[in-house]
């Protein structure tokens, strides 16, 4: 019951009332960024792959392999925090977290070396390269929706302002003279102004799924997943250090006096 409580309070990360909420406008400058940024990931992961396989008969190359598999950690770190950050999840679970513990004795490249593992630097790879992608379509599906919608809802003004200063009719050949629909221009601009509205709404909600998709791609979720797979585990640890000693309390109902018990002759 109350693992079922604790789950009902954890956040979800989904937003809701996206036309006033920060999280939405949070999204919105993270994939304006993401353009950027991935393009930035993918360059210094494809260097540094390309620079330690070939200056690696010289051997400079291992080192600068292992620099660049912690790198390519730090980044994904990086994004998983930031994707948290907007959606509001709890921080990464420290149990989850890879805690190095060099020994005595040993040098920076032995502990690289020991704390090198071939799968996540796989994974790491793969999802730098699937942030260069989703950056770039992520950032033109966003600005497209968003584009369209902002351009409805200000086309009134600017077809007042084309009007008044260098004479321009934008709305001349409009689809209301091809069906011969006889409305006044402010009939129009309620109109457009309506269907800007609602397809901006539409875009907040097209941006909050896009989120969404990249939380799972970026494998956000697989922390919290790792720390409920432990806790079971923890708490079986927990119950079997238990003392097996159980001290009942006493019984204070039992008379104080306990009289024995004799055979009538």
């Amino acid at each position: 019951m109350k693992a079922t409580e604790a789950n009902a309070k954890t956040p979800t990360g989904k937003v809701n009332w996206v036309l006033f909420n920060p999280k939405t406008y949070a999204t919105i400058l993270y994939f304006l960024l993401s353009l950027p940024l991935g393009i930035i990931y993918f360059t210094v992961a494809i260097t540094g792959l390309a620079l330690s396989i070939g200056l690696t008969p010289i051997f400079i190359g291992i080192p600068l392999f292992f620099g660049v598999a912690k790198l390519l950690d730090g980044i994904v770190n990086f994004e998983q925090s930031i994707i948290r950050q907007i959606l509001g999840l709890p921080a990464a679970p420290a149990s989850y977290t890879y805690n190095q513990q060099s020994a005595a004795g040993q040098n920076w490249f032995m502990r690289m070396v020991r704390g090198f593992n071939g799968r996540l630097f796989i994974r790491n790879l793969l999802l730098v390269i699937m942030r260069f992608v989703t950056g770039i379509v992520f950032f033109v599906i966003m600005v497209t929706v968003i584009s369209l919608a902002l351009g409805l809802i200000t086309l009134p003004v600017v077809h007042i302002i084309l009007m008044n200063e260098i004479q321009l009719d934008i709305l001349e050949h409009s689809l209301f003279s091809y069906f011969h629909i006889d409305w006044t221009y402010n009939q129009q601009y309620m109109l457009y102004a309506g269907v800007g509205v609602v397809l901006f709404w539409i875009a907040l909600r097209v941006v909050n799924g896009l989120m969404q998709v990249q939380r799972r791609i970026m494998f956000v979720d697989e922390l919290d997943q790792q720390a409920q797979q432990t806790m079971p585990l923890q708490a079986q640890a927990q119950a079997s250090v238990q003392s097996p000693y159980y001290e009942h309390p006493a019984d204070q109902s039992a008379p104080e006096f306990i009289q024995p018990a004799y055979r009538e002759l």
